[in-house]
């Protein structure tokens, strides 16, 4: 997609479909619920009998801390507090938003 327009993707993570309204592109947006998906499937497997976001908290802290060992094998130093918070954010904004549209769908 090249132009600021958002598009609505349905994805299910963790056996919930969520309405993902966003400007990126609708693939990457399908690519990146399968890693989440992923993750927390891995998650669920380790932990017994944890609840949906217990298992959302710990592939998050996997998926953070794969980014940050990238990040640092990349240039060779720790990522700066600025862009990892930027980082957390951007999440943050993409799961609330996720959350609150799942909300008013059910």
């Amino acid at each position: 997609m090249t132009d600021n327009s958002t598009d609505v993707v349905i994805v299910e993570i963790y056996g919930q479909r969520y309405p993902i309204r966003s400007s990126l592109d609708t693939s990457y947006v399908t690519k990146l619920a399968n890693y989440v998906d992923q993750k927390m499937q891995a998650a669920s497997d380790r932990t017994r009998g944890g609840d949906s976001v217990r298992i959302a908290v710990l592939a998050a802290l996997n998926i953070a801390d794969e980014f940050m060992r990238n990040k640092t094998s990349e240039t060779g130093k720790s990522p700066s507090t600025s862009d990892a918070k930027k980082l957390v954010l951007q999440l943050e904004q993409l799961v609330d938003t996720a959350l609150s549209e799942s909300s008013q769908t059910s």
